[in-house]
């Protein structure tokens, strides 16, 4: 196997931080996720190492769909900083029943975000909200896995294929971005890890190139190859991360568990 260098982006120096605190987008954000925003902001910038890279691919205006792999909770707190420094501001799909919840339906109603039926008797209708934030012109970032991934290793686990629903019912540019050292920062039993300061990196691709996809049935064979197009991308981002090669097979939280070491590295 041929070992590879982890591509990591240069941390941000202090004056980066204090120039995106003075400059960062903060109009459209609403009352309550705004202040969310502001009372997290110094958490973000003092207290971790941050880097990122590829902000020029953000575009500037229209709907732009974020697929993201998720390995922290923390995850949509770096990638609100990331978002909101190249001059846009990014809308999170949740579950429906926290627009129940007080306060918590203040910051997500108000911060524009966006409610997935669940319960919805149509798979498209869970989320024809994210489709009308993206046709307005929003940036939606979106967890394709639905929850941090439960891969032993963290790498992107198998995705669930709304993520092409939306892409091809919008039809908006989808751009793979790729976190890594937020499971450090908040790992997955809750517990933070403040210093020493943790490294944390983001990172946005190229967009994602699903031609093949266009004007086909949305069966769940092409839907489900259009997801896995959009993976790959994520995926490979992550591994640049990593300096490692991914898994040959994403992990599968549906299929029955299997005793034994990991599944080995792919051989490039």
């Amino acid at each position: 196997m041929t070992e590879r260098v982890p591509e990591l982006p240069r941390p941000l120096t202090a004056v980066q931080k204090v120039l995106l605190t003075l400059r960062r987008r903060r109009r459209t954000s609403g009352f309550w996720f705004g202040l969310a925003i502001e009372l997290i902001w110094p958490f973000v910038m003092v207290f971790t190492k941050l880097g990122w890279r590829g902000g020029e691919r953000l575009p500037r205006s229209g709907g732009v769909l974020i697929a993201a792999n998720h390995v922290s909770f923390a995850d949509p707190i770096f990638d609100t900083a990331f978002v909101i420094s190249h001059g846009r501001m990014p809308r999170y799909l949740a579950k429906s029943e926290l627009w129940d919840v007080p306060v918590v339906r203040s910051v997500l109603g108000k911060g524009g975000h966006i409610p997935v039926y669940r319960q919805s008797a149509k798979a498209m209708d869970a989320f024809r909200g994210a489709v009308a934030a993206l046709e307005r012109g929003e940036v939606v970032v979106f967890y394709p896995e639905g929850t941090y991934t439960s891969d032993p290793r963290f790498w992107p686990m198998k995705a669930k294929n709304g993520i092409a629903r939306i892409a091809l019912q919008s039809g908006v540019p989808v751009i793979p971005m790729a976190n890594w050292g937020t499971q450090e920062v908040l790992p997955q039993d809750g517990k933070p890890s403040l210093w020493p300061r943790k490294r944390v990196s983001v990172v946005l691709g190229p967009p994602v190139d699903l031609s093949a996809f266009e004007g086909k049935p949305r069966t769940r064979t092409n839907l489900d190859a259009a997801t896995q197009a959009i993976m790959t991308a994520v995926t490979g981002l992550v591994a640049d991360l990593r300096g490692e090669e991914p898994p040959a097979k994403a992990h599968d939280p549906a299929a029955p568990a299997q005793d034994g070491p990991p599944e080995p590295l792919a051989a490039s």
